[in-house]
C-alpha cells in the first residue's frame, strides 16, 4: 500500500500525515507513506486543494484534514 500526502508543507498537511500514520500503526498495516509537495505533481492528481490524500493512487480527500477513524476505514 502506498499512501501520498499532498500539499506543500503547511500545518494541515502535516497534521494529516500524521494521522495517516497514527492509523496505519492503530491498524498495523505496513505501508509506504509519501509526501508531495511539488505543485505540479500535485496538479497531476487533480487536485485543487490541499491536503489531499491519496491511497493506491486513488485521490480519496482534498481540502480537509481526514481523522484517524476514517483513514483506518479507508484503508481497511
Amino acid at each position: 500500500m502506498v499512501i501520498k500526502i499532498l500539499g506543500t508543507g503547511c500545518p494541515k498537511c502535516k497534521k494529516l500525515e500524521a494521522n495517516a500514520r497514527q492509523a496505519l500503526e492503530q491498524a498495523g498495516i505496513e505501508a509506504f507513506v509519501e509526501k508531495v509537495t511539488d505543485l505540479d505533481k500535485i496538479m497531476d492528481y487533480g487536485v485543487m486543494m490541499t491536503p489531499a490524500l491519496v491511497i493506491d493512487e486513488k485521490v480519496v480527500s482534498s481540502g480537509k484534514i481526514v481523522a484517524i477513524a476514517d483513514i483506518l476505514a479507508l484503508i481497511k
